[in-house]
């Protein structure tokens, strides 16, 4: 392994997942902070939360974007520099923990959803579509967002070594870094398993305050 290459391509996807597109759409649509209305999350949800559903979708791609690109990127053509599964792997990690921790926003992220949902897509499309999949189901039936993103991170790891020797060869580093990204995820949902604990928490397309700034 080439180390240089591998420490450059691991911080390069840190940063991209700093990239806070919910922040950065928002103020580009006029909208206000994420991190000040709702959830206060700032996250693809959060911000449908404000009425504008152009600048919800336009987060959720871009989050999912910077999670799918340097995944792909060193799939593609990490080998001809010496990279790995196991930079797959750490640039996994390193693009999701940008968008939890990101170095342009205080380290003051989202929760990781979609970021996550790129990451899973660009180690493998069907393993992308199998976690996709149970976010889709648990959510059509349950209604709650948050429980359908940690019950899909929770079982994408089995997805993928189900998928051994059928759909790819496992390598025990983006298992860890899949085992990381889930439990992260559900950490980030802490709030949301008490609310879901005491029935309090939201339902899909219930709605809340919005961030439309209001006129001076």
């Amino acid at each position: 392994m080439n180390y240089a290459y591998f420490l450059g391509a691991t911080l390069l996807a840190y940063l991209l997942g700093s990239l806070s597109f919910a922040v950065i759409v928002s103020r580009l649509s006029g909208l206000s902070d994420p991190r000040s209305y709702g959830s206060k999350n700032p996250g693809a949800t959060n911000v449908l939360r404000s009425g504008n559903k152009s600048a919800a979708i336009a987060t959720l791609l871009l989050d999912g974007l910077k999670g799918w690109l340097p995944v792909v990127l060193v799939r593609w053509f990490g080998r001809d520099y010496g990279l790995g599964d196991g930079a797959v792997a750490a640039v996994a990690l390193a693009a999701f923990v940008g968008h939890l921790y990101p170095v342009f926003f205080q380290f003051k992220g989202g929760k990781g959803v979609a970021t996550a949902a790129g990451v899973l897509l660009g180690i493998n499309g069907v393993l992308g579509l199998a976690t996709l999949a149970t976010f889709g189901i648990v959510v059509f039936f349950s209604r709650y967002v948050s429980l359908a993103s940690m019950a899909a991170a929770v079982f994408a790891p089995f997805f993928y070594l189900l998928g051994d020797r059928a759909a790819w060869n496992v390598d025990n580093t983006i298992v860890l870094a899949l085992v990381a990204i889930a439990a992260l995820l559900v950490y980030r949902h802490r709030e949301n398993i008490g609310k879901l604990l005491k029935g309090t928490e939201s339902k899909l397309g219930a709605s809340k305050q919005g961030g439309k700034k209001p006129r001076q």
